[in-house]
């Protein structure tokens, strides 16, 4: 049966793959994004471009943050449930630019729980948390049952704020609601500002990367086809994810298999067939230097399996970069 599905951030990497996945089994998919400068407009209006040829899908350019704006662009349209993903990204740029984290992912998330709570047939919304949640904790791997009250960045203080919300939101309203704590996804029609991205462009050009904290770094890098895996198995068999208690669940979707940052370059050397020039640095504020994880509660509910190792996904993300920029 065709369902209706509402994907927040759908001119981003994630919300882009989510919608197309959804489009090719036949869902209806409405889009939102506000299409912001954080990174190449461009990339955000290709990605629309490929999801517009799926008749199924329609599009709105709004700010999730402004809820006037936002419940004026979905006036009249049905959706049951929510993809929620649009969030402002990036762990360093809130340094500079607090305000944009607080309006994109405190009000915006606020907004979106409010417009699902008024909508008539609302079934579950999975919405977008962060491993960088984890903060400062050493225990590996990451647990969800674990204490996350330390985070070192604002990008990780709203999105745990996001799902303190979605529990109060669960609790008063009978809400089904689902967090997903991602962990450093890649992959085709990635995002600018990311590592795999960084240096792929960097190597290709003969410029230096940065390797922060001297290399010194794990991140349990995971493919995006194996976090839409995740995403799409939640919202369609939603019920498996809530036993007793409120409905608000909170999921890791994750690798499971941590990588040394010096290993991922040396992957992606080989693949480029040229080495990288590195340029060593300390840890940046705000960032974690390992991060893995434990992904036994989506597997025992929804069988979650990564099948995508670096061996294969990052070959895979650099032929698409290169037919992408030829």
């Amino acid at each position: 049966m065709n369902m209706s599905y509402l994907v927040t951030g759908a001119a981003g990497f994630i919300g882009f793959h989510v919608a197309k996945r959804l489009l090719s089994r036949g869902e209806t998919v409405i889009g939102l994004d506000c299409i912001n400068d954080y990174y190449s407009v461009a990339l955000k209006k290709n990605r629309l471009s490929e999801l517009a040829r799926h008749e199924g899908f329609s599009f709105h350019q709004t700010d999730l943050a402004d809820f006037t704006a936002l419940s004026k662009a979905l006036s009249g349209v049905k959706f049951r449930r929510v993809v929620h993903l649009a969030a402002q990204a990036g762990v360093r740029y809130g340094m500079d630019h607090p305000h944009a984290y607080v309006q994109s992912n405190l009000a915006g998330h606020l907004n979106m729980l409010e417009l699902c709570r008024h909508q008539d047939g609302f079934e579950v919304m999975a919405y977008a948390s962060s491993s960088s949640v984890y903060g400062g904790n050493t225990k590996m791997p990451f647990c969800e049952t674990d204490k996350v009250d330390t985070p070192i960045s604002l990008y990780a203080a709203t999105k745990r704020a996001d799902e303190l919300m979605s529990n109060v939101y669960a609790h008063l309203f009978a809400m089904k609601l689902v967090g997903l704590r991602f962990f450093t996804v890649y992959g085709p029609w990635g995002r600018p500002d990311m590592a795999m991205w960084l240096f792929t462009e960097a190597i290709i050009k003969g410029q230096p990367i940065k390797v922060f904290n001297h290399g010194r770094m794990k991140r349990d890098f995971t493919y995006i086809d194996d976090i839409v895996n995740g995403v799409t198995a939640i919202v369609s068999e939603p019920d498996k994810a809530f036993g007793e208690g409120a409905p608000h669940r909170i999921y890791n979707i994750g690798n499971n298999h941590p990588e040394d940052l010096l290993h991922m370059i040396g992957v992606l050397e080989k693949t480029l067939g040229r080495e990288a020039k590195k340029e060593m640095l300390p840890l940046q504020p705000g960032d974690i230097a390992e991060s893995f994880a434990d992904i036994d509660a989506i597997r025992r509910d929804y069988g979650f399996e990564p099948k995508t190792p670096i061996s294969k996904g990052i070959p895979a993300f650099v032929e698409w970069y290169k037919s992408y920029h030829a």
